[in-house]
């Protein structure tokens, strides 16, 4: 049995050699290291170029050489496995080494557990390029912040960046580009990042653990975009409610075993049900996923979307919009939130000004502590168990 960490796969019926031969696997090249942090697991993995793994989760593991399983933040469910082959990670590496300088003699950190699909992604990439890895995964916000001082790139969530900016600790003036995916963020963050560091560049990018990288936003765009599409991807809108559907390199292959969800195919092109928009220069503006979809009085509303205007007001650290059975409207929305009570009354008024009074939320439900998953991502599921009947 094993020990370190890692899901074993099945064994490469040719052996070692197929595994030489196989050029779009990973590797760690010779000037790839780690600067500081845990990443025993990741290493060992790593240690034999193109074996099969998974950091984390339970179960079979299904990739095979070749290949690898990560997961899904799990912020609506159990996490699930995302099979993939290394090649479309790989792809996307080479990009990045072009876009971003990533490569020999810079320092990237990621925020995250390597059994976590964005905080694995950048530590592989960092390796496989060469770069030395910050792994800061499990540290407490003020200690990351003090790491990072050391740092150039890092690879983070919003509510991972959140955390940071709220823990004491020094400028991290050597940080020259933050990059955020797994949710939008809100002004009030990008402010409070601009206060931490600087000097850094705040990319913005969407993507899925299904789909890797989508749309990058540049420095221009607005802050209701996502950016115009990655190099290599092909985006589309289709239907009444607008899906967006994608095609490129940078797919996964499917879900582990037994193991359902929300992806659906068509002709090479998948979608993961997020619904959203593309203005006239190609810019993608996402309302948020089909699956928290609410309808309220024969009017659609997407939860996601009044979560990040609620983190825009003065008073409020965090937001989660959940939905509450009504017996006039099937529906109503009631918003949990962290921050300062006393601004109820302003915010309340700021939700009905913007969404009109179907839309709004109908309560604020003030919490001290904040339910969140081993990502940093809100545990939804803890607190819809908490929405009053």
């Amino acid at each position: 049995m094993r020990t370190d960490g890692i899901a074993p796969g099945p064994a490469c019926a040719s052996g070692g050699d197929i595994l030489t031969e196989k050029k779009d696997v990973f590797r760690i090249a010779p000037t790839g290291r780690l600067v500081c942090g845990e990443a025993g697991a990741l290493l060992a993995a790593l240690a034999t170029p193109g074996q099969p793994f998974r950091l984390g989760g339970a179960g079979a593991l299904v990739a095979r050489a070749g290949e690898f399983e990560t997961l899904t933040s799990g912020s609506t469910g159990r996490p699930r496995h995302i099979r993939r082959s290394m090649a479309s990670w790989i792809r996307s590496f080479e990009v990045n080494a072009g876009l971003f300088g990533v490569g020999p003699g810079v320092a990237v950190a990621v925020l995250g557990g390597m059994e976590q699909s964005l905080a694995l992604y950048g530590a592989i990439e960092a390796l496989h390029l060469g770069a030395g890895l910050m792994a800061l995964g499990g540290m407490r916000p003020d200690r990351q912040r003090a790491a990072l001082a050391r740092a150039e790139v890092i690879y983070a969530s919003p509510a991972q960046l959140r955390l940071l900016v709220e823990a004491p600790g020094p400028v991290l003036a050597g940080l020259r580009l933050v990059l955020c995916g797994g949710a939008a963020l809100d002004e009030g963050l990008r402010d409070a990042l601009r206060e931490a560091a600087p000097g850094a560049d705040l990319r913005a990018f969407y993507g899925a653990a299904e789909t890797s990288f989508v749309s990058l936003a540049g420095p221009d765009d607005p802050t209701q975009s996502v950016g115009q599409a990655y190099p290599g991807v092909e985006i589309e809108i289709r239907g009444a409610a607008g899906e967006v559907w994608v095609r490129s390199p940078y797919l996964f292959i499917g879900y582990g075993a037994g193991d359902p969800g929300p992806a659906r195919w068509q002709e090479g092109w998948l979608s993961v049900g997020e619904i959203g928009a593309l203005d006239a220069r190609g810019r993608l503006r996402l309302f948020g996923r089909a699956g928290r979809m609410v309808t309220v009085a024969d009017q659609n509303v997407f939860p996601e979307a009044i979560e990040i205007f609620l983190l825009g007001l003065p008073g409020v650290r965090r937001a989660a919009v959940l939905p509450r059975r009504d017996a006039r409207r099937g529906v109503h929305l009631v918003a949990f939130v962290q921050g300062d009570p006393a601004q109820e009354a302003a915010v309340m008024a700021a939700l009905r000004r913007e969404l009109g009074p179907l839309k709004a939320p109908k309560a604020l439900i003030w919490r001290l502590d904040w339910p969140m998953l081993g990502s940093g991502k809100t545990d939804l599921e803890a607190l819809a168990r908490e929405v009053p009947g």
